[in-house]
């Protein structure tokens, strides 16, 4: 089987594994367009092998990291799914409370890349708590077609309400200092700008490539807002200039960040979509906000 890089790849190909990860197409629909590409010594299993995550050998923080105590808890959310796990993250020194963070999943649940994304913040000094909003279902099933299966089946309001009650468990936990953010990716976004919609005592907001709330729903933001955009996404894009003329109108603290010529998706590590650079930056910019924001 020939080893692909980017360069063998189409654009239109990402564009693809976009609409299927995001339910535009079914799997047999995937697939068939997908043939398309497979010309020159491509193959089918090939593109497969090279488009779909490879969650085994990205991972950063490792879960047995040292400096790390990292351990799923169960916390209650009553207006949303009831009994929502979630992996909780701190590191292992610590002398005064530190500010917290949640951590929210694409549309699939808490893959091993989301669980990652909490233990890198929480080596950075936070407490962290990725929640998976697919509990209710049985919880993410170990893989990401089954994973966005399950999360169709969830209310995407019913999934907020579970996030909002992260931040109340992470709010009342001992060792938290009070001062609360959230980071979300994809579906995660849109759940972080309306974390920040719902909670006024959020602290801020890191959106990655999230679908924007409405002028109405802006004017309640009291968060400052740190926003992540993928050059390329065209789908998520078109409803940035609405949310900034509501941002303005109503004069929310905010900075916005567009990474040219790169894909919806380019923080996560496990897929070709992920672009060093752009992951790189973004996440220290992310970092240094939080850190800002939360002392």
């Amino acid at each position: 089987m020939k080893k692909l890089s980017k360069e063998d790849i189409s654009q239109d190909v990402f564009d693809l594994y976009d609409d299927y990860a995001h339910n535009k197409v079914d799997r047999r629909q995937f697939l068939e367009k997908l043939s398309l590409y497979a010309i020159g010594g491509i193959t089918i299993p090939s593109l497969l092998s090279f488009i779909m995550p490879n969650y085994i050998d990205s991972i950063i923080i490792k879960p047995n990291d040292s400096r790390l105590q990292s351990d799923y808890i169960t916390y209650q959310s009553p207006k949303g799914g009831g009994a929502i796990r979630g992996l909780l993250s701190k590191p292992k020194k610590m002398e005064v409370k530190l500010p917290s963070i949640v951590v929210v999943h694409e549309n699939r649940g808490l893959n091993p890349y989301i669980e990652d994304v909490g233990r890198r913040a929480a080596v950075e000094g936070f407490i962290t708590l990725a929640p998976d909003a697919l509990s209710p279902l049985g919880g993410y099933p170990g893989n990401d077609d089954e994973g966005r299966a399950l999360q169709q089946k969830r209310d995407k309001y019913g999934m907020l309400e579970d996030f909002i009650a992260a931040f109340e468990y992470l709010k009342s936990h001992k060792d938290c200092n009070g001062k609360i953010g959230v980071v979300g990716f994809c579906f995660g976004g849109w759940i972080s700008n309306m974390m920040a919609v719902r909670i006024p005592e959020l602290s801020a907001a890191v959106p990655y490539y999230g679908s924007q709330p409405t002028e109405e729903e802006t004017s309640k933001i009291n968060a400052p807002l740190m926003l992540h955009y993928a050059g390329l996404d065209q789908r998520v894009n078109e409803g940035w200039p609405a949310y900034e003329a509501a941002l303005k109108k109503y004069d929310k603290e905010y900075i916005v960040y567009f990474y040219p010529e790169v894909n919806h998706g380019f923080h996560n590590n496990t897929t070709p979509r992920y672009d060093e650079a752009a992951a790189t930056l973004s996440w220290t910019r992310t970092i240094a906000f939080f850190k800002e924001k939360l002392k």
